[in-house]
């Protein structure tokens, strides 16, 4: 079993940055992909990032490419999410998420789940 909590959201203005956290628990960390997830009001969950167990392999979403920057450091089971030149339309929560098989920019394909941390761009 893998818990993951989530810190670092908040509110910025457009242009500016923010650094999400997600600490995990567990032995398995550093076996597990980590992604990145966001959910609009009233919009599904979207895929925003990803990282291989090593920290080598990236994936983003177009929406995010260039501005975000996943990072993983497996000896403090941390995973983060560098957010920069930050848009209105970011606004969401962002959920941290733990996958046990291979790469998936899908929901369905992650195993764990976080609460979810609040970040608000106001323009």
């Amino acid at each position: 079993q893998v818990q993951l909590v989530e810190s670092g959201g908040g509110l910025v203005q457009a242009g500016g940055s923010l650094r999400l956290s997600c600490a995990a628990s567990g032995r398995t960390f550093s076996t597990l992909i980590m992604g990145w997830f966001r959910q609009a009001p009233g919009k599904e969950r979207n895929f925003v990032a990803a990282v291989n167990w090593s920290g080598r392999s990236t994936y983003y979403a177009d929406s995010v490419k260039g501005r975000f920057t996943i990072s993983r450091d497996n000896a403090k089971n941390t995973v983060y999410l560098q957010m920069d030149s930050l848009k209105p339309e970011d606004t969401a929560v962002y959920y941290c998420a733990a996958d046990r098989g291979s790469y998936s920019s899908r929901p369905s394909a992650y195993d764990y789940w976080g609460q979810g941390t609040q970040v608000t761009i106001s323009s």
